[in-house]
């Protein structure tokens, strides 16, 4: 930037605001190192958050390359997740439980991708977050929302319409190359168990993502009847047996995303339901065109998912069969909307040990038995 180098005393936003219109990249990053730089003391008060306990490695914990710790680390468990204020509340509380079940939690290296025209800059954001979790080792990505808006169509919910849902398209783009495999999780559950253990799934020869499949789920649903009367749309799925996954929670091999040009083989059915209606349900269904049925399938308990209730009545759900790892509240609902407004469902519960907002409704009643199963 030539006007930054010779005028020193240029406003910093306007070298900021030009940046963003002359880079050619679809992101920019904002790193935050561990207790450093000028972060403001007041920042979580004026959001009205608490600071997170610290969580630090044990003995057994792998030996950190780097001081300070990059990206490239190869002992780093990488975590992507998006950052924004309507569902701040909820990614503080994910990445504290995150944190707090981890084994070796300063291992744990997270990407937040922010939306580049939030209410909350990407910079209040971060400095936000180092005032919540001082020694985290995380990084600030600002999403560039014109990359996906023209390809975004309208949905069954206007909350699904909104850009940030479709970053999780670009984490091979946005994050660094030397990061080859990353973990995406939503901004509305949290981990009851360690990390490590969903990161170390093993991934099948010629499988890009890994997550819970529901085979019993009625496929069909997802997609309009449009798109099951076309002779040639309705054989895409050709020899593969397509069952539903939930995109929230994904562990996705970057590297070999990257060689098969996955973005782009997403953004074309994007941008082919914008002349066909072929589905109306957001970002999930590209997701299960391309990959539906070559998914490495992981254990149900990593994704406990709907709790949030439909996405029409948002109604209290049950917890499904078998062991839990990770509580999902995908659907209308969420669990700190219903708590502060006095009608939690019961397993909202769960969710509130995690919950760092200071100027919370609590509720100390009705706390239901299994809960500390988890805690």
């Amino acid at each position: 930037m030539v006007l930054s180098r010779f005028w020193p005393g240029l406003i910093p936003a306007v070298g900021f605001i030009l940046l963003l219109l002359y880079s050619p990249s679809m992101c920019l990053a904002i790193r935050s190192f561990p207790n450093g730089g000028a972060s403001s003391s007041n920042t979580n008060a004026l959001f009205g958050f608490s600071e997170a306990p610290e969580y630090r490695n044990g003995v057994d914990c792998p030996v950190m390359t780097s001081d300070p710790v990059t990206s490239c680390d190869p002992s780093l468990v990488h975590v992507a997740m998006t950052l924004d204020s309507e569902y701040l509340r909820g990614s503080m509380a994910a990445v504290h439980s995150v944190l707090r079940h981890a084994s070796c939690p300063e291992q744990v290296f997270f990407h937040f991708i922010a939306a580049e025209f939030d209410s909350a800059s990407p910079r209040v954001l971060t400095r936000l977050v180092r005032s919540i979790f001082p020694s985290l080792n995380f990084k600030v990505y600002i999403f560039r929302e014109d990359t996906v808006i023209n390809l975004i169509s309208s949905s069954i919910r206007s909350a699904l319409e909104n850009p940030l849902n479709y970053a999780r398209n670009y984490l091979g783009d946005i994050l660094d190359p030397c990061v080859k495999r990353v973990i995406y999780l939503d901004s509305d559950l949290v981990l009851v168990d360690d990390v490590v253990k969903l990161w170390e799934v093993k991934m099948s020869a010629g499988k890009i993502i890994g997550a819970p499949e529901y085979c019993h789920a009625n496929f069909t649903k997802y997609f309009t009847d449009h798109f099951w009367s076309d002779p040639v749309l309705s054989r895409v799925f050709g020899s593969r047996n397509p069952c539903y996954f939930n995109t929230g929670v994904m562990v996705m091999d970057l590297g070999k995303w990257r060689e098969g040009h996955f973005r782009q083989k997403i953004e074309n059915w994007m941008e082919l339901q914008r002349k066909k209606r072929l589905y109306d349900l957001g970002s999930l269904p590209p997701f299960l065109l391309v990959f539906g049925g070559n998914v490495e399938p992981i254990d149900h308990r990593w994704n406990q998912h709907g709790l949030g209730g439909d996405n029409v009545a948002g109604s209290c759900r049950a917890l499904h069969p078998g062991p839990v790892s990770l509580l999902h509240w995908s659907g209308k609902g969420k669990p700190w909307v219903r708590l502060d407004e006095n009608r939690p469902c019961p397993l909202d519960y769960l969710w509130e040990p995690y919950d760092l907002y200071k100027r919370k409704v609590k509720a100390q009643n009705n706390q239901i038995g299994f809960s500390n199963y988890f805690f």
